[in-house]
């Protein structure tokens, strides 16, 4: 269920409540003059609309959300519960965190609440309630946005509590638990509930929350931080769909966020939504690897851009600007990853604060002809030509690749074999090689249905949960591809070592055994010869067991002994890749496996081009073609198409020229039916 529109909402962030009236004025004709309809209010008002614990104040809210139906925009309401209210954290100290090291926080910054303080739910709640209450009905209402940014955690001994409740829950007897945890080791038997502490710098951690003498413990607690602050939003919606049962409801997430597993939360929204601050010097296969993610967490539906910066961050020690034609770019890259909202932080400068150099589309001037505001504005009237025709599009990937948070906890709080390795790098190197090559791809979690995919990518799936593994298999065996990396199949869900050879319940697939590996220093490179590649960090000494070499180490005692190999398994093959590989050789072995399914794109040898294709709900194909590059890109276009940002009508064969940071959005003339378009609309009446 996703808000009904018939364009592309486009706006984002508007705090009027921190200015006088004239400048509300003065905003709307700007807002129409960018094609601004869409503003997101109220998302850190909590201390204005409840000054005090008895006091409720909605005279603000009011002429805002009035304004806002009177100059015919639509708004996202959050809650504002975000940033506690002075007065509360003053009368309810519990509320406030305590930190890793132990120490209880006194008021202030934001994200400042205790998921379990019985304080901050009932008012929180009751705070959403008079919310849902008084604007349910209001023409102005798009959609509801709880909370902001959910992430943080908190030691204190009220999560320790519900933490300890958690556990009882999950594991039910200690006997249980005491296996999971592996607490026969350094005397950690548990013989009571009430003896387990938070994993903190006080307990299990020493140099930071990654270095932990007990895995299973610190990864419990990450799974149950994801659910105490889901436990915050789904009490929120609840009171919300008291007062209204209709309006779809959402928070904003931050793309690949390690503190929160996402996939346990996606259930509970109506739709996804989240905000995109990619580090400018990022490839674009970065944001959209995050977009992937966004889209998969509603098995494909569209998500909303909750959030980008029309310029500059601010939050970081350097800031760099968006340069012309950056901004229309990164907007058209997210709609041709499924977005189906485009909105900014923020409409207005903050005057004061630590985000007053944050990126604006009305600066501290109030100007309309700066060139960020040109580019805001001429952005905007493009997203008006374009429509409805985007809206509700789905992704049809014959590729797949596999994001799983409880891989990304496990791995990178384990002693051994290497700290360096990073599971967003190796992951992001895969799914870069699928898009360059011009795969579409569906970020997925472990639960997924893998019957449409071709291709699946596993990299660094160091925890196989459940059936996962005969699933893998499944996809083999009616002729389908896996690859999997080094450090995949090492441990179970409570990060236990399989006691079976590695790779564990993927080695059948994968036909090696692996009873040893190396790892070394990151200046140092193990030659690929078969690639004229190299490997880093770790490198795993496979013995076939019916698998094939493809590629092999060229130095050291193991040397000859292969890097990477290529198992038949069914109708299909199962690859394995065993070191990490330098981005040239993740995309040799990445080619090689997508093309025995026919899956490398036309336009795969034009450097810095994106493509990107979503079916619309007529079931028509739109490609999306992004130019990256400072160069101009000329292409040939091969089918008969008329491009939605031009207008333009093109034939198969003619040439196609995009300009740098050009786009381009094609729409076939026939018709094709994606895997999920028989998913019903669910958009607001």
């Amino acid at each position: 269920m996703s808000p009904s529109s018939s364009k592309i909402p486009y706006g984002g962030d508007y705090n009027p409540e921190q200015w006088p009236q004239e400048f509300w004025d003065a905003d709307h004709r700007l807002f129409t003059r960018a094609g601004i309809d869409t503003l997101t209010v109220g998302v850190f008002s909590w201390s204005l609309t409840q000054p005090a614990e008895d006091t409720y104040d909605f005279t603000v809210l009011d002429r805002v959300l009035d304004r806002a139906a009177a100059e015919g925009r639509q708004v996202c309401l959050a809650t504002g519960t975000a940033a506690l209210p002075p007065w509360l954290a003053k009368a309810y100290p519990e509320v406030n965190r305590t930190d890793f090291e132990g120490r209880r926080h006194r008021y202030g910054q934001r994200h400042n609440f205790c998921p379990s303080s019985p304080a901050y739910r009932r008012l929180a709640t009751a705070m959403a309630a008079r919310l849902a209450e008084r604007f349910a009905d209001h023409p102005a209402l798009l959609a509801w946005h709880i909370n902001n940014e959910y992430g943080g955690v908190c030691y204190c001994d009220l999560c320790a509590g519900a933490f300890r409740d958690w556990l009882r829950n999950t594991y039910v007897t200690l006997d249980a638990l005491n296996d999971a945890w592996w607490t026969a080791f350094w005397s950690h038997r548990y013989t009571s509930f009430e003896e387990i502490e938070p994993p903190s710098a006080l307990t299990e951690h020493w140099r930071g929350p990654d270095h932990t003498a007990f895995q299973g413990l610190t990864l419990d607690y990450f799974r149950f931080t994801t659910d105490a602050l889901l436990g915050c939003f789904l009490a929120e919606k609840e009171v919300i769909r008291t007062h209204d049962p209709v309006t779809p409801v959402t928070t904003n997430f931050m793309g690949m966020f390690r503190p929160l597993d996402y996939h346990r939360w996606a259930p509970h929204l109506d739709f996804a939504s989240w905000d995109s601050y990619p580090p400018l010097d990022a490839p674009p296969t970065w944001p959209a690897l995050a977009h992937d993610l966004m889209r998969g967490l509603k098995d494909g539906a569209p998500f909303w851009l909750m959030e980008q910066t029309p310029s500059t961050t601010a939050c970081r020690d350097v800031n760099p600007l968006r340069r012309p034609g950056e901004l229309r770019l990164a907007t058209f890259q997210a709609i041709a990853h499924g977005a189906d909202a485009a909105l900014y932080f923020q409409m207005r400068a903050s005057r004061g604060a630590c985000e007053k150099y944050h990126g604006a589309v009305i600066g501290h001037a109030g100007r309309d002809d700066t060139r960020v505001f040109r580019e805001v504005a001429a952005l905007g009237a493009e997203l008006e030509t374009l429509g409805d025709a985007t809206l509700g599009a789905r992704t049809p990937a014959r590729t797949a690749l596999l994001f799983d948070w409880d891989s990304w906890w496990a791995l990178e709080i384990s002693d051994g074999p290497s700290r360096l390795v990073k599971y967003q790098e190796v992951v992001h190197a895969y799914y870069r090689a699928a898009r360059e090559a011009g795969a579409d791809v569906d970020v997925v979690p472990h639960t997924a249905d893998l019957t449409p995919y071709d291709v699946v990518l596993a990299p660094a799936l160091h925890m196989v949960k459940g059936d996962l593994a005969a699933r893998l298999e499944a996809v083999a065996e009616r002729g389908g591809t896996v690859l999997a990396t080094f450090l995949s199949g090492r441990v179970d869900e409570h990060d236990r070592a399989f006691l079976t050879d590695v790779p564990g319940p993927l080695a059948p697939l994968m036909g090696i055994r692996i009873d040893e590996w190396d790892s070394r220093r990151a200046d140092f490179a193990q030659p690929i010869p078969e690639l004229a590649s190299a490997g880093r960090l770790v490198f795993e000494i496979v013995q076939p067991r019916g698998a094939e070499p493809v590629a092999t180490y060229g130095s050291d005692f193991y040397a000859g002994t292969p890097a990477v190999t290529r198992n038949a398994y069914g109708r299909g093959e199962g690859w394995y890749v065993a070191t990490a590989l330098d981005q040239p050789g993740v995309d040799q072995v990445v080619r090689r496996v997508l093309s025995r399914h026919d899956l490398i794109g036309p336009y795969a040898d034009h450097e810095g081009l994106e493509t990107a294709a979503r079916v619309a709900l007529d079931g028509t194909r739109l490609l999306f073609l992004l130019n990256h590059s400072a160069q101009p890109a000329g292409l040939t276009v091969h089918t008969d198409a008329t491009d939605l940002v031009s207008g333009k009508k093109v034939e198969a064969g003619d040439p196609l020229t995009l300009d740098p940071l050009g786009v381009a959005v094609l729409r076939a003339q026939q018709i094709v039916r994606p895997r999920s378009s028989a998913t019903p609309d669910f958009r607001k009446k």
